[in-house]
């Protein structure tokens, strides 16, 4: 039952959480890590600010607030607003946009030698709301115009100069929302954003402004599925003509789109003290997308063993089985091809059921279309939609977590199908070959706890799913993999531990006014491991990731 947001205000905070479209209005996986942090540390003073696109988007708080909560604060991205300027013509500060115009080029070539952190550092106080790069002066200077106009002619490939115009402005009116609300936002001793994206570039922007440390914990990589989704997106414009098109190639707008969420993302990166990965390849990646590697670790997502063990004993035998995906209906988590799946399989195994348990709100249209390919295959026995659903309930009556997403980081629904007793069948994405097989000869000799196909592969998925339960001696091995692996490598406690270790260590760092160089940087070793764009808004739920 979705509550109204509670009123919550204080005057500082311990820890300012940096959300973006998840906790405490949308549920799922990242959304329930946030809860949970939250609740492990009942000492520590929580501030949250939650960064969505319309209020319109969001039904309603998910997740009741912990008492730790002391400080709430929501702004809205995309919201229909009235500039509190009268627009006038104004000759604009070039100098100032000449110094903008050095961050885009350093954004863009890294190799120029210019540091983008420290630029943008400098350039704080410009983009305030009385600074010579504010919101008022980029709407209506002659300079800006002219930067705008010398970008198109230098590098647009696009023919509309009137939907590239349009398209900088949509991109940009965020990041001076974001200012004003880095002017009025609390102090903490700790910022922390658990992606990139507006939430980190908010993170940098009270990072360079107080002189505390920013901590970016990401589960997936922002940048790369807001590629995905950008790729995906049926809103931005391609005015080239059919000849003038290179199917190689994405239109420059997407090109355009993408190239800003990289650009802010290097710019959080470049501000935080630390940054944590859920393993070791989306490490790899965040230091392939600029992060300092000495400021990266790997800590893995952990979950309560001790509170799901009990449900072990609490599966009895069936006549029937039961492959469920738990999670979100939405594009991203591939629901179709569980779909498709389930019905190969049923046609070997006619007593097997698909459960798929997870909210539907989020993309309707997908939802519906999702019921309508059940439908045409007629798939109505087999196949169940069950909506949002209390785990504990439904994992005694599972006999496989099915996973088919097309993007994953560490997935808390097969860790806790794990503890739970319940093997997986998952596509090869994010960590979930090293969860079913093990990251190294200690974990691997722990056995298979399931199976990892290739991405939308409905027959290879079925196959999966039909080898595992045809054998039962194999499904105990399964099953027996998974709770030794997730009870040795994925308990709570050790990432509660590491997480409070990183909370006490960064609070006790002096205030400092920083340029592009965090005071961790110097201090930490080496850790091991309307036309164009008006139609939608770019920013989507975290819980994608």
């Amino acid at each position: 039952m979705m509550k109204e947001l509670p009123i919550r205000r204080a005057a500082d905070a311990d820890v300012c959480l940096l959300l973006e479209g998840t906790f405490p209005f949308v549920r799922g996986g990242v959304s329930s890590w946030v809860n949970e942090m939250i609740r492990s540390y009942p000492d520590t003073r929580f501030a949250i600010v939650f960064i969505g696109s319309q209020k319109s988007d969001y039904a309603g708080v998910a997740y009741a607030l912990p008492d730790n909560v002391v400080h709430i604060e929501t702004h809205y991205l995309y919201e229909p607003t009235t500039a509190d300027f009268t627009p006038r013509a104004a000759a604009g500060d070039s100098a100032a946009f000449v110094r903008s115009q050095q961050l885009h080029d350093t954004l863009r070539d890294p190799r120029n030698g210019r540091d983008a952190g420290a630029l943008l550092a400098d350039m704080i106080p410009m983009i305030g709301t009385s600074g010579a790069l504010n919101e008022e002066q980029f709407l209506t200077s002659r300079a800006a115009w002219h930067t705008i106009v010398d970008q198109y002619e230098q590098f647009c490939t696009d023919p509309s100069f009137t939907d590239y115009f349009w398209t900088v402005r949509i991109m940009h009116k965020p990041l001076w929302q974001l200012a004003r609300v880095a002017e009025q936002l609390l102090p903490a001793k700790v910022y922390h954003t658990v992606s990139t994206g507006y939430s980190g570039f908010l993170g940098a922007l009270m990072h360079y402004r107080t002189g505390r440390p920013l901590l970016i914990s990401e589960h997936g990589i922002y940048t790369k599925e807001r590629k995905i989704d950008l790729l995906q997106s049926q809103w931005i414009r391609d005015n080239r003509g059919v000849f003038e098109r290179d199917i190689s190639r994405v239109s420059y707008f997407r090109e355009l789109w993408v190239r800003f969420f990289e650009a802010i993302g290097k710019l959080a990166y470049d501000a935080a003290d630390e940054i944590v990965a859920l393993y070791e390849a989306n490490r790899q990646r965040q230091v392939t997308d600029g992060a300092r590697a000495e400021r990266t670790q790997c800590i893995p997502n952990g979950i309560d063993v001790d509170a799901l063990g009990p449900l072990v004993a609490q599966r009895k035998p069936r006549s029937n089985r039961v492959v469920a995906l738990i999670g979100r209906v939405v594009p991203i988590k591939d629901i179709k091809t569980f779909i498709r799946a389930i019905f190969i399989a049923s046609r070997s195994m006619p007593d097997l059921e698909g459960w798929i348990i997870g909210p539907e709100e989020e993309d309707p249209a997908y939802a519906l279309e999702c019921r309508a390919l059940v439908e045409s295959l007629g798939l109505s026995r087999n196949l169940k939609f069950l909506g949002f659903q209390r785990i504990d309930d439904m994992l005694p009556q599972v006999d496989v977590i099915a996973l088919t997403s097309i993007s994953e980081a560490l997935p808390l629904v097969v860790l806790e199908g794990f503890a739970a007793g319940v093997p997986a069948i998952t596509t090869d994405v994010g960590s979930c070959r090293q969860l079913i097989e093990g990251v190294d000869e200690e974990d691997r000799a722990l056995g298979s706890a399931g199976g990892v196909v290739q991405l939308a592969d409905p027959a290879a998925f079925a196959q999966a799913v039909l080898s595992l339960l045809a054998d039962e001696t194999r499904w105990q091995a399964a099953q027996q993999a998974g709770l030794a692996r997730v009870r040795r490598y994925y308990t709570k406690k050790q990432m509660i531990d590491r997480y409070r270790a990183l909370y006490d260590r960064l609070s006790a760092l002096p205030d400092r006014a920083r340029s592009g160089m965090s005071a961790s940087a110097a201090q930490c070793p080496m850790h091991h491991h309307k036309p164009a764009g008006a139609a939608k808004e770019p920013l989507a739920s975290q819980e994608s990731r």
